[in-house]
């Protein structure tokens, strides 16, 4: 039988203390605050009830207001004299001065029962009642008089004024409420808690009041009575419960604070209590939830009584076994880890369903991750292997599938990455260890490119020595097979031919060789004051042929006096010898190579510039690097020699190369520093 667990003594005392406590408290703040609600209710009802009253009588006293203005329109010697005169002009501005200076919203003058003259706002229609205020129905209720002229009965002046916004707005102000005057008209029988107000004052034709809660307002209606008696509008006053309830709140917030300061005297007092009778038994429990936490360096305090010291006595045996199990697993994985980053394979492991649980650090470096962005994602998620006929690898030829079934399985992948690389490597899994198994990842990215750009350059160098070759080989057939018939032209010809093929060759060897030094850092400078025009004229020299038969031509355009530059005259002879090369290649027949330049204070900038399609923008890939080939490479394409060799021989003059960006063609620009003694010396 399973006993219930017993309630401790100490909490027992705290919880019985604080129920009785916040029991009586909020029975009190329950009571207190709803009197408190009523009597607000009665008070705000009381206030809106007696609004709506004043509202009444000051509609009334607006009537009055307006028989007496009429009146006094009545009794002016001026109006009897513009209506014998019967000067329309005049009369119309004399009463809309008086409509103006009576703040009326208009007034008329009839004769005989016929309009003579009206000004202002719409005339209403009224009845025959003079000498009394009216209230004239309509979609704004209206306040008007008729009183004849004192010198003609005949003649009736009538006056009114609007109960429109402007005048509910005032009558607002001197409330203090919100006030709101409604006809008949507008009255919609909705179920608007609102409308049903005025509704029900209208058809009682007596005030009405009530406390709309979910409007959160009080409000009292009170019907508007026409000439005849009949209702033909409300006025409704409105007040926001915030007022009457913001002396709730406050009480309500006096006893949660008085609750809340009992509720911390009883818990204070308890816990003085629960400290005196549970305190062996609460140092235990938090020692046990230390351990349980993994701290086995705090030792288990002894414990009075003899079974509170008997449990004490055992848990800090199991605290020390445990501490050492403990030690001897965290030297194994230190070990293991150690092993796993000294080696320079990538490792991770998988569960059954192949989701990483260990990746170490060059796999996730192989990879371009952290460790930690990989663990409990699918494997093949992470390392993205490359598609198979469509299909990833990871639906039919995994290795760790294979692994399950023959014990161990190895293949080779070709992975993307997420900057875009793309990283080829070996992936050796092993079989099930307890649901899991471990992957050794060897990368053969650096061989795979090795091997590629091997192949590459053989084939590269293959075609640029077969292509001379060829063509030196034709015009021997020919001159040993058609000697004596050939013409002295001819044989010229064919000797250039074999010219222009050594010099080609010639150019390659030595770019061949030059990459060859500069890559076993073996480049000298041999640096002697120089005349940078003449060694752009034997580049120009050498280049000519091949220039020529292409049917380009060279304009050389160099300030004069040129200065001197303290450089290599072989190697910089090599520098405009590869440019006029590449401008030659990328420009098509027929068209001009420039050399041009400038001095400044402290560099000679030369630059050879072409008519050429132009090299378009790479931010990643720099046109001066090794073995990099243009995208408009021309058939006779080269080894991607030249303009490595030409960076490398100008950094080495301590300058530097770039290309500007140029609508059409290509300009490359050098920059050496002037000659200077310190720099002959050098």
């Amino acid at each position: 039988m399973q006993l219930r667990p017993k309630i401790r003594l100490p909490t027992l005392l705290i919880g019985v203390n604080l129920a009785v406590l916040i029991i009586a408290i909020v029975g009190i703040a329950t009571v207190a605050i709803s009197l408190l609600l009523e009597l607000g209710d009665d008070q705000g009802l009381a206030r809106v009830r007696q609004g709506v009253a004043i509202a009444q009588n000051d509609v009334q006293r607006s009537g009055n207001e307006v028989l007496t203005t009429a009146q006094l329109l009545a009794e002016r010697p001026t109006l009897a004299r513009l209506l014998q005169t019967n000067d329309q002009a005049a009369l119309s501005t004399f009463l809309s001065q008086f409509q103006a200076t009576s703040d009326l919203a208009g007034c008329a003058i009839y004769q005989n029962g016929q309009l003579l003259i009206a000004v202002g706002a719409e005339i209403p229609a009224m009845p025959a009642f003079e000498d009394r205020p009216l209230l004239l129905d309509g979609p704004l209720l209206r306040l008007a008089a008729r009183v004849p002229l004192a010198t003609d009965p005949s003649v009736i002046v009538a006056v009114w004024i609007e109960l429109d916004q402007q005048y509910q707005a005032e009558l607002s102000t001197i409330l203090s409420l919100p006030v709101a005057i409604v006809p008949q008209q507008r009255l919609n029988n909705t179920n608007d808690p609102l409308s049903q107000t005025q509704t029900a004052a209208l058809n009682s034709n007596s005030t009405t009041d009530s406390y709309l809660r979910e409007q959160h307002h009080y409000i009292a209606s009170a019907p508007l009575l026409a000439s005849t008696g009949q209702p033909i509008g409300v006025v409704s006053v409105t007040l926001p419960d915030t007022q009457i309830r913001n002396s709730a709140q406050r009480l309500s917030e006096v006893l949660l604070t008085i609750a809340l300061v009992g509720g911390i005297l009883a818990f204070g007092l308890n816990l003085l209590v629960g400290r005196y009778v549970g305190g062996p038994l609460r140092r235990l429990t938090k020692a046990a939830a230390q351990i349980g936490r993994g701290d086995l360096t705090t030792p288990v305090a002894p414990a009075k009584g003899v079974e509170v010291g008997t449990l004490a006595g055992t848990l800090e045996d199991m605290r020390q076994r445990l501490r050492g199990l403990t030690a001897d697993l965290q030297r194994q994985q230190s070990e293991a880890n150690a092993i796993l980053a000294g080696i320079v394979e990538g490792v991770f492991t998988v569960d059954r369903d192949r989701r990483i649980r260990y990746l170490n650090q060059q796999a996730a470096n192989m990879l371009g991750i952290e460790p930690e962005q990989a663990i409990g994602r699918f494997c093949g998620d992470v390392l993205q292997p490359q598609l198979i006929d469509g299909v990833r690898p990871c639906e039919q030829a995994c290795p760790i599938i294979h692994a399950r079934f023959r014990g161990q399985a190895q293949a080779t992948e070709h992975l993307q990455l997420r900057d875009g690389r793309r990283r080829t490597v070996i992936i050796t899994s092993s079989g099930d260890l307890e649901h899991n198994h471990v992957q050794v990842m060897r990368d053969e990215t650096d061989i795979e490119t090795s091997r590629r750009l091997r192949d590459t350059i053989l084939a590269t160098i293959s075609h640029e020595f077969r292509t001379p070759l060829s063509a030196q080989l034709a015009s021997l057939e020919l001159l040993l097979d058609q000697l004596p018939q050939l013409s002295t032209a001819q044989i010229r010809q064919l000797i250039v031919s074999l010219q222009r093929g050594a010099l080609r060759l010639t150019y390659l060897i030595d770019n061949l060789l030059e990459s060859a030094r500069i890559e076993a850092g073996q480049l000298t400078i041999r640096r002697s004051e120089i005349a940078l025009d003449s060694v752009v004229e034997a580049a120009v020299e050498l280049m000519l042929p091949l220039i020529q038969q292409r049917r380009q031509q060279v304009e050389v355009d160099l300030p004069y006096p040129l200065p001197n530059v303290a450089g290599d005259a072989t190697r910089l002879t090599q520098v405009f010898v590869n440019l006029l090369a590449n401008a030659s290649k990328f420009s098509p027949p027929d068209t001009t190579i420039g050399i041009g330049g400038e001095v400044s204070a402290e560099h000679l900038r030369v630059w050879v510039e072409d008519e050429g399609p132009g090299m378009p923008p790479s931010p990643s890939e720099s046109p001066f690097r090794l073995f990099v080939r243009g995208r408009n490479e021309p058939e006779q394409s080269g080894a991607g020699l030249g303009l490595w060799i030409v960076q490398s021989i100008i950094e080495r003059h301590d300058g530097r190369i770039h290309v500007p960006a140029r609508s059409l063609g290509t300009r490359i620009v050098i920059e050496l520093p002037r000659g200077s003694d310190e720099n002959f010396s050098r």
